[in-house]
C-alpha cells in the first residue's frame, strides 16, 4: 500500500541519498530524481527516463511522490488567491498567493494543522493544535501554488508556529533551498515566529533563513495578554535571542507589529518600540489588524497608523506598512478553513 511507502517529498538531499544507498543505488541519482520531481513536476517514476527501467520499478515498489491539488480556491478582486488543501487524514491547511508589483508573487504557507500558541488576535489560534505538518506537506503547498505561475518569495506565516515544528520545517527549508529542488535560496524565504526563544537559537545553528518575529506589543503586560508565549519568554529574553540571531546569521530581523485599535497603537507604544529595538539589526513591518467575526479587537484609525509609522521613520527605524490584500475573500489565516470545515460539520 502507498501509505507504507516512502514519500520522496519528505526527504532532504542527504536523506534521499541514504535511501538510495539502502536500495543499492549510487548517491548521485538523488539529484536526478529531485530534478524530475521539482524542476519538471514529474511524480510518476515511469516518466523519469534517464533512470534504468529496473531502477524505476524498484522505486515504485518502495516509494512514491505525493502531489497536491487545492480542494478550494478563493480569488480576490486584487488577485490574491486563497488555497485550502485537504490532507490524507482529512485535516486541512491553507496557503495564500499574494500578487506583488512587477508581476511578482509571495506565497504564505502553513507549518501545522492549527496552532498551540493561542495568540488572541489570530483566528488559527482558536482551533488549537491538531498536528505538525511533515516536510512534504509543507513543500507541497509551494509545488501546488507554482502551477498558477512563478513565486518570488515564500513566507512561513500561515497556520501554525514554525519553530514548534522545527525539525520538519528545517527539512522543508533544505528542500526549498536546494538548486536541484525548488531553488529558492535563503534570501527568498522568511520564517515567522511568535517568539520561541530556545528554538530561535537552535534555528541559527541549523540553517540560515530570514527571521520575522511577531512582536505586537512593547510591554510584557500587553504582550502576555495578546500572546501567552510571552509569559514563558518575556520581551527581554526574546530581544536578546533576536540580537544573537542577527549576529550569527548576519541578517536583519524583521519585527511584525499588528496594530490593534486602542491596544498597542499609541505614540507611547511607538516610543517603547524604538527603545526595544536599540542594538538589534532590524526593521519593522506594520500590519493593520484584519478583523474577523467574533474577535474582541478592531483595526486602528488611519490617523493612528500614520502617526505610529511616522514616529518610527523619524527616528531612523525602517518601518514599512504591509498592504492589505484579499479583503473580499477569507484571506486571514484560518478564515477559509473555519468557514468550510464549519459548513462540513453542519452538513
Amino acid at each position: 500500500m502507498e501509505n507504507q511507502k516512502v514519500d520522496l517529498k519528505n526527504l532532504t538531499l542527504d536523506q534521499l541519498q541514504q535511501f538510495l544507498l539502502e536500495l543499492g543505488k549510487e548517491k548521485y541519482r538523488a539529484k536526478q530524481i529531485l530534478h524530475w520531481i521539482y524542476q519538471r513536476n514529474v511524480t510518476d517514476f515511469a516518466e523519469m527516463t534517464d533512470l534504468s527501467k529496473d531502477f524505476r520499478l524498484k522505486l515504485a515498489e518502495k516509494a512514491f511522490v505525493s502531489s497536491w491539488y487545492p480542494e478550494t480556491v478563493e480569488i480576490s478582486s486584487d488577485g490574491t488567491k486563497k488555497y485550502l488543501f485537504r490532507l490524507a487524514d482529512g485535516e486541512s491547511v491553507e496557503a495564500v498567493r499574494i500578487p506583488m508589483d512587477e508581476g511578482r508573487a509571495t506565497l504564505c504557507i502553513s507549518t501545522q494543522v492549527g496552532c498551540a500558541m493561542q495568540c488572541q488576535f489570530c483566528l488559527t489560534g482558536t482551533f488549537g493544535l491538531t498536528r505538525n505538518l511533515l516536510p512534504g506537506e509543507i513543500v507541497n503547498q509551494v509545488c501546488a501554488a507554482l502551477q498558477d505561475g512563478p513565486i518570488s518569495n515564500v513566507v512561513l506565516m500561515g497556520m501554525g508556529e514554525p519553530l514548534h515544528n522545527l525539525d520538519n520545517v528545517v527539512a522543508a527549508l533544505k528542500i526549498l533551498f536546494l538548486d536541484d529542488g525548488l531553488g529558492f535560496g535563503n534570501r527568498r524565504i522568511t520564517l515567522s515566529t511568535s517568539g520561541l526563544v530556545p528554538e530561535i537559537y537552535r534555528l541559527a545553528e541549523q540553517i540560515k533563513v530570514r527571521l520575522a518575529v511577531s512582536l505586537n506589543a512593547t510591554t510584557d503586560e500587553v504582550r502576555s495578554r495578546l500572546m501567552p508565549i510571552n509569559k514563558r519568554y518575556p520581551l527581554k529574553e526574546l530581544m536578546k535571542a533576536c540580537q544573537e540571531y542577527a549576529r550569527v546569521t548576519k541578517q536583519r530581523v524583521t519585527f511584525e507589529y499588528v496594530l490593534i485599535g486602542g491596544v498597542n497603537d499609541s505614540l507611547a507604544d511607538a516610543g517603547r518600540l524604538v527603545k526595544l529595538l536599540h542594538g538589534v539589526r532590524s526593521k519593522v513591518n506594520l500590519i493593520v489588524f484584519n478583523e474577523y467575526e467574533g474577535s474582541e479587537f478592531s483595526a486602528p484609525e488611519e490617523a493612528s497608523i500614520k502617526a505610529f509609522q511616522s514616529y518610527l521613520l523619524q527616528r531612523e527605524i525602517v518601518a514599512t506598512r504591509r498592504a492589505s490584500k484579499g479583503q473580499d475573500i477569507s484571506a486571514a489565516c484560518g478564515q477559509l478553513k473555519g468557514k468550510l470545515d464549519g459548513e462540513q460539520f453542519q452538513d
